[in-house]
């Protein structure tokens, strides 16, 4: 069975570490080695990753991004295969297991597997939980059918390391690295693949502050990544450009979805409550089948996974504005020259995790 290397870039995740190392080290697979970048931490990171008995490498001065601690790691492997996990993710005990036989295809150099919220605590991380239960049990599934997925996690997919050494390394160019590789390997005629049976849980932002952060990042990265390869994905791989055109179409088109109870309301005088019906049917008509099979799949309480719908129209919401601040910034501002896009990487996370 091929080796595996896990890299775990981490700054200033002294509280968060502890259970993903716990999580990598109780593996019905274990890993042959487990390499910790304490990139620039000023808290106890690098004495709790020791104290785990890993190895941990220590740039001379914080790296600014996670692609760029990665690639610091990356000389330090000599296995066939890379976990990269972040250090606030945990993966369930037989996560290797289950992503290790996707490379059995050759032609896989990218694997990740069903990522799913850690915490519900907050209105926002419920939100996100929706989403995530939605994304990884129907849209994702849908497009690994298709052999053309939008993007493998970057909080815990598997990569050839040959690839990434031929390819130069974990890509730096835009500021969400897991999209760019997906994109590249794929236009690139390889094939990346989503392994919904290995699961793995992330810590996402508990609070608005830092949600804004992480959904301006991946909207940021997501158009600087349609402005680098739409091209080639359009005469490369022109399933994949279909979801990113749609994606794209989407985000057009979403303020329209939104604002319909109010133009039917005002503008053909409906009355309010069988606009705002119809509005919130079609959309439950939609999403709640997906949602009731991901519940039972995840052994989750239905009622509750349900009654967290209404908080996904908070996260919507901040999606949709930065998904339309990236579009203006990075397809139209950029291009003019009018911009230097985002070019800063911001955690979307306090440097602290709160108790479970």
């Amino acid at each position: 069975m091929a080796s595996l290397t896990v890299i775990v870039p981490a700054h200033n995740e002294e509280e968060g570490l502890p259970a993903t190392l716990e999580s990598l080290l109780r593996q019905t697979v274990p890993p042959d080695e487990i390499i910790v970048v304490d990139d620039g931490s000023v808290d106890r990171t690098g004495v709790v990753a020791r104290a785990h008995g890993v190895t941990v490498l220590t740039p001379p001065h914080n790296l600014g991004s996670k692609a760029k601690a990665q690639n610091h790691a990356l000389p330090h492997c000599r296995t066939d295969l890379v976990l990269a996990v972040d250090a606030d993710t945990v993966l369930a005990p037989d996560y290797i297991e289950k992503i290790k036989p996707a490379f059995d295809d050759p032609a896989v150099v990218v694997a990740a597997g069903n990522v799913q919220t850690r915490f519900t605590r907050t209105v926002w991380e419920r939100g996100r939980s929706t989403e995530y239960l939605f994304g990884f049990h129907w849209n994702r599934p849908i497009q690994n059918h298709a052999n053309s997925p939008v993007v493998c996690s970057g909080c815990c997919s598997a990569f050839r390391r040959d690839m990434l050494v031929t390819f130069g390394g974990f890509p730096e160019r835009t500021i969400v690295e897991d999209m760019d590789i997906t994109w590249s390997q794929q236009i690139a005629g390889r094939k990346a693949v989503y392994v919904g049976d290995a699961v793995a849980w992330a810590a996402d932002p508990e609070t608005l502050t830092y949600l804004r952060k992480q959904v301006w990042r991946w909207m940021a990265g997501f158009f600087q990544n349609v402005r680098l390869h739409l091209g080639g994905l359009i005469v490369r791989k022109p399933m994949l450009a279909l979801w990113i055109i749609l994606a794209v179409f989407e985000v057009f088109t979403a303020p329209l979805w939104w604002a319909a109870p109010f133009l039917l309301t005002l503008g053909m005088h409906h009355p309010v409550g069988q606009t705002l019906a119809w509005w919130l049917g079609s959309e439950l008509v939609f999403t709640t089948p997906p949602l009731i099979y991901a519940a039972r799949r995840r052994r989750l309480p239905v009622l509750r996974v349900l009654m967290n719908v209404s908080f996904v129209y908070l996260t919507k919401a901040v999606n949709l504005y930065y998904a339309w601040k990236a579009l203006i910034v990075e397809l139209i501002l950029v291009p003019l020259r009018l911009s230097q896009g985002l070019v800063v990487y911001e955690k979307g996370r306090a440097n602290t995790t709160p108790g479970a």
